[in-house]
């Protein structure tokens, strides 16, 4: 068979130069974004807990998370963009961002996993937009976007045959992320025994959301973001001259938006406390 027939053969049967190229680029960026992924998971779940805040300041915590989240997002974008480079044409036009346009289900679910993570990722920064309860409750379809890429790299890893070659690695990765997850919601008396938290914090029950609050705001610590003041006006409110004024003791029909204050609160500078439950 004379060179001319056999490059006829490769372009007949799908495969060039070109699409090897770009296969590499796809696999190599869906792998650093899987990775990415994990560490983005793990990070996020030390800011929200701060079970590493001692070594390192809230704010620097949040900065990181922010910063893997993105290269979370750009490598993923590369790995389903670089389709459209192919001459092999998998995907083509909107099949790259509409799920279940192509017809394969795990393609969907990379993508519904990615169309997920633009929309985290675009509303990282709108506390003051959305009432932070709903923003909270939004951002928190990570852990969905984290099972769905899984799954969509599992299920691909065994169609292209290189499940064998990348289990160990994609397992190793993921059993910290997953780890942590699981830990996540353990109960506090669990995270105090294995030393995750102090037994003192552990022993604190829930505040009776019903009975009377007492705010307290630390000035060292607060910086004035506002998104306190965005949560619950009627209680903190930024002056003019830069100070916070507080209330407090507030309403309890209140209390709702002052503990959701408290959360939003960057640098956890907002105490609350009241009746234990």
């Amino acid at each position: 068979m004379g060179l001319t027939s056999l490059h006829e053969t490769v372009i007949a049967a799908g495969y060039t130069g070109n699409d090897t190229g770009v296969r590499s680029v796809v696999a190599f960026s869906a792998r650093l974004s899987y990775l990415s992924l994990c560490l983005t998971l793990c990070w996020g779940i030390f800011t929200s807990t701060g079970w590493i805040r001692r070594f390192t300041g809230h704010h620097a915590l949040r900065s990181g998370h922010s910063m893997l989240a993105t290269f979370t997002l750009a490598t993923a974008a590369v790995h389903a963009f670089g389709f459209w480079f192919l001459d092999e044409q998998l995907v083509v036009g909107a099949q790259v961002f509409i799920p279940f346009l192509d017809g394969y289900l795990r393609h969907a679910i990379g993508i519904i996993a990615f169309d997920l993570l633009v929309a985290i990722i675009v509303t990282a920064g709108m506390h003051r937009v959305f009432r932070y309860r709903n923003w909270l409750r939004f951002h928190q379809t990570a852990y969905v976007v984290f099972t769905l890429a899984v799954a969509h790299a599992w299920w691909g890893a065994w169609a292209n045959a290189n499940f064998e070659l990348l289990w160990l690695a994609g397992i190793t990765v993921s059993a910290p992320a997953l780890t942590l997850a699981a830990v996540r919601f353990l109960p506090t008396r669990a995270l105090a025994r294995i030393g995750l938290i102090d037994s003192d914090t552990a022993a604190v029950k829930p505040i009776d959301k019903a009975e009377p609050l007492s705010v307290s705001v630390d000035n060292q610590r607060c910086h004035r973001y506002g998104f306190c003041q965005s949560e619950a006006p009627d209680v903190f409110q930024l002056r003019e001259d830069g100070r916070l004024a507080y209330r407090q003791s507030p309403e309890v029909s209140r209390n709702l938006d002052v503990l959701s204050a408290a959360r939003s609160c960057p640098m956890r500078a907002i105490e609350v406390t009241g009746k234990a439950s």
